[in-house]
């Protein structure tokens, strides 16, 4: 499929996650001239830091994939095209999916780029120095503390820098500067504490702590919580400056850590190769179910087919000493369900 290139100004993440996530590796500050769908402020940031664009692809390259996994079952399935942009036309609006979008992108770049700290590839960063001493509850502040602020404030300074320009007061911009802060806030709100014990047979007489990142499938779960529960926000005048409410006022007001958008979404049920809505005909759907991975929601109404397949699975494994797995083949039929 093709997406026509469209509204290169405002929409950026969808052409520098394509590019980003299948360069090579970037060494020579040349390079960041060739990477499409970046502003001049965006490259700039590169030329400075062209030893963190490593990460910057690798964050691209982990938000795409934890997209998918987020909605696997859900009408839009976070599918990509071979082309730039590289969710097509679909976040042209201010959505639900433009919103989770742009969180987790700004979510994954600081990611990657704290875990490229930690594991001592950058010069410019380590550990986290200022975790140290001894805790309130007794334990060290020892170990290697994941460097949260530095990826954080790169991921500001390199995401967030077009929404910033001279349309920053615009209702989009607004909405997309608001939702890359709450992808980067759904991994500091859920930094974890993670502890060894030192002493004679592990007897834990002295604990030596550090703080770390979650998992990024528990990003990418808190903000798929964030994305259904998002509040419709519009543009107001407060004051001397503008901002997002709810559309609603029986609302309560969004957080920080709240996803928001401004337009409705599409019903992403007939495929449209322009816009990259790929449709759900030949989808799976769950027959039983009632939610939208159910074949009456997924399906649009429009009926499935059903039809009987085998599946031949690995079962009664053994280990045996020493030291392997011995298993048997199992075989199991099982019935499919596809959109028409």
């Amino acid at each position: 499929m093709r997406a026509t290139g469209f509204d290169q100004c405002r929409h950026y993440i969808r052409r520098y996650l394509a590019k980003l996530s299948s360069v090579g590796s970037i060494s020579e500050e040349e390079t960041c001239d060739k990477l499409k769908g970046l502003i001049q402020r965006q490259v700039q940031v590169c030329r400075r830091s062209v030893e963190v664009m490593d990460s910057v692809r690798r964050g691209a390259q982990l938000a795409i994939d934890e997209c998918q996994h987020q909605f696997r079952n859900r009408r839009w399935n976070c599918s990509t095209l071979d082309t730039l942009p590289v969710f097509g036309q679909v976040l042209t609006q201010g959505t639900r999916e433009a919103a989770f979008v742009y969180a987790i992108s700004a979510a994954s770049i600081a990611y990657a780029v704290t875990r490229a700290c930690s594991s001592g590839e950058l010069e410019k960063c380590g550990c986290d120095g200022s975790v140290q001493g001894v805790s309130a509850e007794g334990f060290q502040w020892s170990g290697c503390s994941d460097n949260i602020a530095y990826g954080v404030a790169f991921s500001t300074s390199f995401a967030d820098v077009r929404e910033r320009s001279k349309r920053s007061s615009t209702s989009r911009a607004l909405m997309n500067l608001h939702n890359n802060e709450a992808g980067r806030k759904a991994i500091q709100s859920h930094m974890r504490v993670e502890c060894k014990c030192h002493g004679v047979s592990g007897s834990c007489e002295v604990r030596t702590c550090w703080r770390a990142m979650p998992s990024f499938r528990r990003v990418g779960g808190v903000l798929k919580e964030k994305f259904d529960g998002a509040t419709e926000v519009e543009l107001h005048k407060v004051g001397s400056s503008r901002a997002l409410v709810a559309k609603n006022s029986q609302f309560k007001p969004h957080t920080d850590e709240d996803l928001v958008y401004l337009d409705p979404s599409l019903d992403f049920c007939e495929r449209d190769p322009q816009s990259g809505v790929l449709g759900t005909a030949g989808r799976r759907c769950n027959r039983t179910s009632k939610a939208i991975d159910g074949c009456e929601l997924m399906c649009c109404g429009r009926g499935f087919h059903s039809q009987e397949a085998e599946l031949v699975e690995r079962c009664s494994c053994k280990f045996h000493w020493c030291c392997y797995v011995r298993c048997r083949q199992c075989h199991r039929t099982v019935e499919l369900h596809t959109c028409q």
